[in-house]
């Protein structure tokens, strides 16, 4: 088995983080970083840019429009998708994740009926985990997308 870890860059800048490892052998695998939609001055080594002053739903198209490209990127695609992982921050009012402004399934529809209908929610999306938490790197940024897709031969 073959790991590649390929480097993430934002403005020709090197990100504290891969993009993503690409695992091959008799099965691939594409890991993704977790993504945000930080502005293309992050520089998380100089704790400086990085606003994103976007509502919810506009972070998540953000989101996962860079999770689209980086999958085209590395060699895979929306359509191979094994698993997905979203942190949403806060508030809770009613206590769980689902509850809060900041989990926009609506948007994540609206995305995949556009660029792969199969993910759709109503059809047959893949695994995933919606976990909750109080912050994320930036404190205007609401969601965190981590992806997981195979790597077709």
């Amino acid at each position: 088995m073959e790991l590649v870890t390929h480097k993430k860059f934002k403005s020709d800048r090197l990100m504290p983080w891969g993009k993503g490892t690409v695992v091959t052998g008799a099965k691939g695998f594409v890991y993704l970083c977790g993504n945000t939609a930080t502005a293309a001055d992050y520089d998380p080594a100089g704790k400086q840019g990085g606003r994103f002053a976007g509502d919810a739903a506009a972070q998540w198209l953000e989101v996962l429009g860079n999770i689209k490209a980086d999958l085209e990127e590395l060699g895979t695609a929306l359509e191979h998708l094994v698993k997905l992982t979203f942190f949403v921050r806060g508030p809770f009012p009613d206590g769980g994740v689902l509850s809060s402004a900041n989990f926009r399934l609506d948007v994540l529809d609206a995305f995949f009926a556009e660029h792969c209908p199969k993910h759709c929610s109503y059809n047959n999306p893949p695994p995933s985990e919606v976990i909750g938490v109080a912050a994320l790197a930036q404190a205007d940024i609401v969601i965190e997308i981590v992806a997981i897709a195979a790597l077709p031969d």
